[in-house]
């Protein structure tokens, strides 16, 4: 059973929905190796050397931009399947929350990429998570040196950057350097670094597979159908280009760059914010000024300037319940 609006495209319902039927057909006649390994779960092979992209969507079921953006594109490029100049992997990510229009089900499912999952390991994200760390572990087994995780994710807050990304530090110097510059083509206008795992999906594909992994931020969240498709056409193009390994474009600008300073752990019940989860993202905090409290804990801003990043107190226990940068490009 599903709640997804009626109104939809053809393409957005059939993705949103998880079924690849259309598009498997078009690529596995184009002579593509293509299987469904799992629900919501595509892979398009072809035979000798090709860079290996995942593509993920829908990791929360409420961010739907994404999903409309992959859809049209994957209609077109199914059209003209041989233009396909990489081994592609798409997946859908939380498509039990997608389709009751629900962020998640039990919890958040960009937490779950982790060995301690603590008190989350009985929930049905947990279970999707399972699932999707089968599959991509399958995608990159003896895949080429070029891999690439595009998560594509919209925010739920404003921000002072409309677009940005979460960039693992451990990310090789040169796919690095590589995946910022599509970043800037794409449109971002911020990358974070990240030092640590918090358990998302494109941390686990860097730290496990050594692909150039990403956690991308195109934009607000909004209804499936109706979503501004004008705030994702940099990003589309890019994307487009990507799959089909057409020539670098000139990137109008580049991402402004930035540390990360540390991670605001929820300890208690005690959690509080100095402000509201409300509150824009890359809202700038100056030296000494309070970030939060958890009970005898507080939270202080230690450089002359910190910029918070996805304010929420209202996360479970033990996970992040903030983000603090630092510029440093």
């Amino acid at each position: 059973m599903t709640d997804l609006p009626k109104a939809l495209p053809e393409s957005v319902r059939a993705l949103a929905e998880a079924d690849f039927s259309a598009v498997a057909q078009r690529f596995s006649a184009a002579g593509f190796a293509v299987t469904q390994p799992a629900d919501g779960i595509l892979t398009i092979k072809a035979e000798g050397e090709r860079p290996s992209v995942l593509v993920s969507v829908g990791v929360h079921g409420d961010e739907t931009g994404p999903i409309e953006v992959v859809a049209y594109l994957l209609e077109a490029l199914s059209q003209q399947a041989p233009s396909l100049a990489v081994n592609l992997m798409l997946c859908v990510g939380n498509i039990g929350a997608i389709r009751a229009g629900k962020r998640f089900i039990d919890a958040d499912l960009n937490r779950m990429f982790r060995k301690e999952r603590g008190t989350l390991e009985g929930t049905a994200e947990a279970a999707r998570a399972d699932v999707m760390i089968a599959a991509t572990t399958d995608f990159f087994d003896g895949a080429g040196p070029v891999r690439w995780h595009l998560d594509l994710h919209t925010a739920i807050r404003p921000s002072v950057y409309p677009t940005f990304a979460i960039v693992p530090e451990l990310i090789a110097e040169q796919p690095r350097r590589e995946l910022i510059e599509w970043l800037g083509l794409a449109g971002i206008g911020a990358v974070i670094m990240n030092p640590a795992s918090v358990g998302t999906y494109s941390y686990y594909s860097a730290e496990h597979h050594a692909a150039a992994g990403t956690t991308v931020e195109l934009g607000r969240i909004g209804t499936l159908g109706q979503n501004d498709l004008s705030q994702f056409v940099d990003a589309s193009q890019a994307l487009d280009d990507l799959l089909r390994g057409a020539a670098k474009r000139e990137a109008r600008q580049q991402p402004h760059v930035f540390n990360t300073a540390r991670q605001i752990i929820k300890l208690s019940d005690k959690f509080q914010m100095a402000f509201g989860k409300e509150t824009h993202n890359f809202t700038a905090l100056k030296q000494g000024e309070e970030i939060a409290r958890d009970g005898d804990t507080i939270y202080t801003v230690q450089h002359p300037e910190e910029l918070v990043v996805f304010p929420n107190p209202d996360v479970r226990i033990g996970l992040r319940a903030g983000l603090m940068v630092v510029r440093v490009a």
